[in-house]
């Protein structure tokens, strides 16, 4: 019985994409290596490699200078050690732009971030600015207390007076229910 199969090796699928996982060419975490150019790029840029860096010159020019002549491993120009530190520069110099790169995306990141927040803060102002618009017309229609108090003063005003008013009318009916000529 034939095989219907295809006889290589390798899916023909139209509608699935290829397995690009196992390519040619060496893998590797950019993020790791983005950190260790970080971390090269931090000590780089220290005071305490710049001191230690000072020393070694110091000390290899002062040891081609004032060694004996067969022990001199770089005689007077001096031209190993400026391809040693044209070495270090030469790796020195993509690791801190890649370095600034990462801090660059990382600041881009977050001034995304600021911005969306700022938004948010002043769509919230905007909101509560209308709200306290709004109470302070609705405000305006409610009674407060201070106006709650002048119209109950002057009810009370006015209640006193009716009522002075009343005691004036029926003060000489109460005198004749004193006498006793009020018939019962």
């Amino acid at each position: 019985m034939p095989d219907s199969k295809p006889k290589h090796t390798r899916d023909t699928r139209f509608d699935q994409p290829l397995d690009r996982s196992r390519g040619r060419r060496p893998n590797y975490d950019p993020e790791t290596f983005g950190r260790l150019s970080e971390r090269v790029a931090r000590h780089i840029g220290s005071w305490v490699f710049i001191a230690w860096m000072t020393v070694v010159v110091v000390a290899w020019v002062s040891w081609n200078v004032f060694a004996p002549e067969q022990w001199k491993p770089d005689a007077y120009p001096f031209i190993f050690l400026t391809l040693l530190l044209s070495l270090q520069a030469s790796y020195a110099a993509p690791l801190i732009l890649l370095a600034q790169n990462r801090q660059m995306d990382r600041d881009r990141v977050q001034f995304q971030e600021d911005r969306s927040r700022n938004e948010r803060i002043l769509a919230d102002s905007d909101y509560l600015a209308r709200e306290i618009s709004d109470l302070r017309n609705a405000m305006g229609e409610v009674a407060t207390r201070d106006f709650l108090r002048g119209e109950l003063r002057d009810l009370l005003e006015e209640i006193n007076d009716r009522l002075a008013r009343i005691e004036e009318t029926s003060e000489p009916q109460g005198d004749a229910d004193a006498e006793g000529t009020h018939p019962r």
